[in-house]
């Protein structure tokens, strides 16, 4: 089995819980960020891991890929969101507002950073999987062993986070190394965002 897969299989062991939904339970959405995650791998230019908070109700819930959407895989001209996009397999179709400036912002530069979640599963109220909540500091600790595998896969040579619980997911996985912190595009963080991202890629 190759890393890649072993890392898939271990996220699938985690439970649907009453405020935690697994996405890569399913097999179409394990599926897809197989997809992701063979091509970032192959892809060349700088290596960066982007750490940001957990999955969006509108978003990597259904994607099954950090920070994207259906609705930026239509939209946007990536070689990367090209490469796959054809190929995913999306239960329906929507926009979150992360993804759209997010995939926006990289469609104009020439390196893709590889994203992940301090917590790869969806957090949400009680008994309420249409909402989003951040992730708790449990939760956060339960991310960073996936982290670290992922790290282990990616070797990227820059590993920063995106808003806080990133910022301290990275930190605490890899405490000898300098965490960039990056804004969190959403309420009203745009630009500070593209700041950040501007000093990395």
């Amino acid at each position: 089995m190759s890393s890649i897969e072993e890392f898939i299989a271990e996220l699938t062991k985690q439970k649907n819980t009453s405020t935690v939904t697994n996405p890569y339970l399913n097999q179409d959405i394990a599926d897809n960020l197989r997809l992701y995650l063979n091509a970032m791998n192959k892809m060349e230019g700088k290596r960066v891991l982007l750490v940001g908070e957990a999955p969006g109700y509108k978003g990597c819930k259904i994607t099954g890929i950090p920070f994207t959407s259906g609705k930026a895989f239509e939209r946007f001209d990536h070689p990367l969101l090209k490469e796959i996009g054809s190929r995913l397999k999306l239960s329906k179709i929507e926009s979150e507002n992360t993804a759209t400036i997010v995939w926006e912002y990289l469609s104009r530069k020439k390196d893709t950073p590889l994203f992940w979640n301090s917590f790869p599963f969806h957090p949400h109220p009680n008994g309420n999987e249409n909402k989003n909540r951040a992730p708790t500091s449990g939760e956060v600790e339960i991310g960073i062993n996936y982290l670290k595998k992922l790290r282990l896969i990616y070797k990227p040579e820059v590993v920063a986070g995106i808003g806080e619980k990133g910022v301290k997911c990275a930190k605490k996985a890899f405490p000898n190394e300098t965490i960039v912190y990056i804004r969190h595009p959403s309420f009203g963080g745009k630009s500070e965002f593209i700041d950040g991202m501007d000093k990395i890629i």
